[in-house]
């Protein structure tokens, strides 16, 4: 267990919890929605944004978490309103993220003075670029600012990420891939494309993996 006290230590049982929630919504991942599934993605990330208070963490970590359940929530849901709703909500996740970042972290510099860092940092570049061009082509004119604003929203998150631990840095690479694969599930395969299941659980598996990552990221430190 992360955190002392054992499994009946309040810390690790909520994590705990978290974890259950994001194995039932696994395994009904690929059903028709329904409330009852769209609860288990909500808890998943909710319990993280409980943990980060019960801890004393970051105001902003746990309103990025916060934030970023909602949008679980609208994306457990059909139709372009769902949808949008989800945006926007990791839209404000991303905005909370990039600030607690900032203020976390050892600066810009490092993305210079430690080339690694500046590596990773273009590489994250050119990955959004490319997908934007891409979802451009796709989309239908009505999303094509919300989802320009995104990329550029998720880009500044995962460059400010840098800036920070290896945790978070681990957290915003796996954040940027499961964007990325949902982006491509959604708007780029053909309906009946095969590819979709697996996709999905993908998509779901690098996300929660990130929200972890840059929870115990603060947590641990």
């Amino acid at each position: 267990m992360p955190f002392p006290g054992g499994i009946e230590a309040n810390a690790n049982a909520t994590l705990l919890f978290s974890f259950v929630a994001v194995v039932i919504y696994a395994f009904a991942l690929d059903m028709p929605p329904k409330w009852t599934r769209t609860a288990a993605k909500t808890l998943a990330v909710a319990l993280l944004a409980v943990l980060a208070a019960m801890q004393g963490g970051p105001l902003l970590l746990v309103a990025a978490l916060g934030l970023s359940a909602i949008g679980d929530a609208f994306l457990s849901r059909d139709g372009d309103k769902a949808f949008l709703g989800g945006l926007a909500s990791f839209l404000a996740s991303h905005i909370a993220y990039v600030a607690l970042f900032s203020q976390a972290g050892g600066g810009l510099g490092l993305l210079s003075a430690e080339s690694w860092r500046g590596v990773i940092a273009l590489a994250m570049a050119e990955f959004s670029i490319v997908m934007l061009a891409a979802l451009w082509r796709c989309v239908g004119p009505q999303l094509r600012i919300p989802i320009a604003v995104y990329v550029a929203a998720i880009l500044a998150m995962g460059i400010s990420a840098l800036t920070g631990s290896a945790w978070v840095i681990a957290g915003a690479v796996l954040f940027i891939a499961s964007d990325g694969l949902l982006a491509t599930e959604r708007f780029l395969l053909a309906a009946i494309s095969p590819q979709r299941l697996w996709m999905r659980y993908a998509v779901w598996v690098l996300y929660y993996a990130a929200q972890l990552a840059i929870t115990l990221g603060f947590l641990l430190a």
